[in-house]
């Protein structure tokens, strides 16, 4: 029978769920492919001498490479460096390469795919956004011939589980973000998620799929969710409505806005019911209408469901059928385009400041209560930032409605 080697890098919570899967699902995959599966080679820094994988643990690259049975490299280090290089020289090498992480793929896809394509392998990233959710090949294979107006989605499973309890039992950021470290759903530094870097590459990675362009990470409006407070929740509790981290790229008149920034959705939003640590991607497309895809966004086997995912057909089609997404570097900051982006808003301030607040945002609903909360019509990123400034004082809250 067919033989296809395989090597990991990274033998962490990912890539022992990869090695796990392979090994347990053995039998099927051989029924499925015709092919077996064998993993040659697992590189990482620690020895794992309990594990039934320690006698194929490496700590050189160079033995990975030089290994002439290993067919493809599945990467799951995270981080840029040094998976880049080792991308770059698994490729270069003739080997196919897997990933599942996000900050590789959102910097530097475009040279990783032109340069897959080179080589006559593949370069495929399922595990990258979504974690278990099969979103990149549908969006590539069955969407991407409409014209896709919206892409946008929960991206992150730790700061969704932390907006669920807030929500659900009206715990603060603060004990909610203690919780999720408690069950292992947020590491111990939460930055990467709680600050919004984490969804931004997954909407970066997700605009090069939809509009064939790859924008600088670095130029993406980002916001994340340390600044949601109780008065937040109640307030959209009494608008029928959940708040939520989305990434949002939305096409429009020939430019993308593209955001992660915490949104109003009311209750007849899909996305508004995906609660715990799920992700869901919503394509909004023209004829092809609204689409969601929803399932576990992290997590050992979730994710090492992707990564194999992405083996087989590199197994049962070889080169033939590669996937081919349009990552074309553009030198433009997102950000350019972000100040004319349009939307309702909801705004509090201090009520000391009412005065100013009912001159500066005349027209709008204002409410005075315990704080000062305006409701904003449609208006861009520049108009509300221009009568904010007027105030003279940063709003306690500002969030914009889907």
């Amino acid at each position: 029978m067919k033989k296809h080697g395989v090597a990991i890098l990274g033998f962490g919570v990912v890539g022992g769920g990869v090695a796990e899967l392979l090994t347990k699902n053995s039998e099927e995959i051989k029924a499925y492919l015709g092919c077996e599966v064998e993993i040659r080679k697992i590189l990482d820094l620690r020895d794992f001498p309990n594990s039934p994988f320690s006698s194929l643990v490496t700590h050189s690259f160079d033995e990975v490479l030089a290994d002439e049975s290993v067919d493809t490299v599945m990467e799951m280090m995270g981080g840029s460096h040094p998976a880049y290089e080792y991308t770059v020289a698994a490729l270069k090498a003739g080997k196919n390469v897997i990933t599942s992480n996000k900050e590789v793929v959102a910097g530097f896809g475009d040279e990783f795919v032109a340069l897959a394509e080179k080589m006559g392998v593949s370069y495929r990233f399922e595990a990258a956004v979504g974690g278990g959710i099969p979103v990149i090949n549908p969006l590539l294979g069955c969407v991407r011939q409409n014209k896709i107006r919206e892409v946008r989605g929960i991206l992150n499973g730790t700061t969704n589980y932390i907006l669920t309890k807030m929500f659900t039992y009206g715990d603060s950021f603060e004990n909610a973000l203690t919780d999720a470290q408690a069950k292992g759903y947020a590491e111990a530094n939460p930055a990467a998620d709680v600050l919004g870097t984490d969804a931004c590459r997954k909407i970066t990675i997700l605009t090069a799929l939809a509009t064939d362009k790859l924008y600088d990470v670095k130029t993406v409006h980002t916001e994340g969710i340390t600044g949601i407070r109780k008065a937040d929740v109640l307030f959209a509790d009494s608008r029928n409505c959940k708040i939520k981290l989305l990434g949002r790229c939305i096409a429009a008149g020939g430019r993308e806005f593209i955001m992660v920034a915490p949104f109003l959705l009311p209750s007849d939003s899909p996305l508004s019911t995906v609660n715990g640590v799920y992700n869901a991607v919503e394509v909004v497309a023209e004829p092809l209408g609204n689409v969601m895809f929803y399932g576990q966004g992290a997590g050992a086997g979730a994710t090492a469901s992707a990564v194999v995912g992405d083996l087989l057909p590199i197994i049962a089609y070889g080169n033939a059928n590669p996937i081919k997404p349009g990552f074309n570097r553009v030198g433009t900051p997102a950000s350019d385009s972000f100040g004319d982006f349009e939307s309702r808003k909801y705004i509090a301030f201090p009520t000391e400041y009412a005065e100013k607040v009912q001159k500066i945002f005349a027209g709008d609903e204002i409410t005075i209560s315990e704080e000062c909360v305006i409701l904003t019509g449609y208006e861009s990123e520049k108009a509300t930032d221009t009568k904010i400034a007027s105030i003279g004082v940063e709003p306690l809250s500002k969030i914009r409605f889907l």
